[in-house]
């Protein structure tokens, strides 16, 4: 017994501590970027015009030529009105123009005869006289004819009733049958959705650098309908309102987006990314490898050696899946984004392939070192 215990603590004091393995990390280098300077906001979708189309004459609605919903172009025809009644005034007027113009013919003819007469002797002055303001009056009625004809063309030319705008239609406000007039309201709305306006909130800590970029480039604006959304709309911001809300802290922008496609509709909700510059050649690191602690934001560095190195960062606006580092790393220097918790000041690291898994290296390094421990004691 005495033996056997002897030689376990023979055993014991031989034994050397077991070193840990190098801690598998995934790693990427500090690079240069182009990097946008941006604020973000939420927006909302105006129809750039909206017009009620309305009657202009009171004439009972025929026909509806397009189907509610439907995208019309400026001057294509909407309506039509009953065109009977107005026909036949313009129908009246241009015979009362024939009629006046035939006595107006005859008028003049008296008013040069009596002149002529008048210079002769034949006829009294004041005789030449009255038949020249017969004359002239009848050029007058004649003049007044030609206006009533115009008014009443005009008038039934609106029975035809064409789309004033290129936009989307709304609901049809009035069915075919009844009667419509200039003041029994709109027939129908249609709103410009092509380009479109969207009206945005700008920060007040954000106004200077807004108007400072506006007074030197036209300034780009990004749109997606949802925080995940891939595909967005590009625009252009075109206006900044002249006053500061007292309530928000914010003033007004605008801006234009063309929408070919139509996908930004009137009323919807945007979440806006509005470029103001472009700072380049910034140091920028992944944004997996920004850990945040007690004191502030840090990365981990790994040196020459393989060895793990805290470094405390300062960041700035993220691009992509990139941050930008303005202060706390240099170029080309390797920084840890995958497998931080695992990391401790001074460990030693290995750096894996982007396709293996941190965790998987890390128990597999175990176990092999384990069963190389468990042969050297047998």
């Amino acid at each position: 017994m005495l033996v056997i215990t002897a030689a376990l603590v023979a055993c014991g004091r031989g034994a050397r501590p077991r070193k840990q393995p190098p801690t598998p990390v995934r790693v990427a280098p500090v690079a240069r970027i182009d990097a946008p300077l941006t604020v973000v906001a939420s927006g909302v979708v105006e129809p750039m015009q909206m017009v009620a189309v309305t009657a202009q004459v009171s004439a009972t609605l025929m026909d509806v030529l397009f189907k509610e919903g439907d995208y019309v172009e400026k001057g294509q025809v909407l309506f039509r009105l009953d065109r009977r009644q107005l026909a036949a005034a313009a129908d009246q007027a241009r015979a009362n123009l024939a009629r006046d113009e035939a006595q107006y013919v005859a008028a003049h003819k008296d008013d040069e005869r009596y002149a002529t007469l008048a210079e002769l002797g034949f006829v009294s002055r004041s005789q030449a006289d009255q038949f020249h303001a017969t004359g002239v009056a009848a050029a007058a009625t004649v003049d007044a004819d030609r206006a009533a004809l115009r008014g009443a063309d005009v008038n039934l030319s609106f029975t035809t009733i064409r789309a004033p705008i290129s936009g989307r239609t709304g609901n049809l406000l009035v069915r075919r049958g009844n009667n419509v007039s200039p003041t029994s309201g709109p027939i129908v709305v249609i709103n410009q959705i092509s380009p479109v306006f969207v009206r945005f909130p700008v920060l007040s800590q954000d106004l200077q650098n807004v108007q400072r970029a506006v007074a030197s480039h036209p300034l780009t604006v990004d749109a997606v309908s949802t925080d995940s959304a891939e595909a967005h709309e590009r625009g252009e911001v075109r206006f900044l309102n002249n006053e500061i809300d007292s309530l928000t802290g914010t003033i007004m922008g605008r801006a234009v987006f063309q929408n070919p496609k139509h996908r930004l509709w009137p009323g919807e909700l945007l979440f806006l990314t509005i470029q103001l510059e472009l700072e380049r050649g910034v140091l920028a690191v992944p944004t997996a490898a920004i850990q945040t602690g007690q004191q502030g934001t840090y990365v981990y560095i790994i040196d020459t050696k393989n060895d793990a190195e805290t470094r405390a960062v300062t960041i700035a606006q993220q691009v992509e899946s990139l941050t930008v580092v303005p202060h706390g790393v240099s170029l080309g220097e390797r920084v840890v984004v995958d497998g931080q918790s695992r990391i401790r000041p001074g460990a030693q690291l290995s750096v894996i392939g982007p396709g293996a898994d941190t965790a998987i290296s890390r128990s597999a390094a175990g176990s092999v070192d384990t069963s190389v421990a468990k042969a050297k004691k047998r």
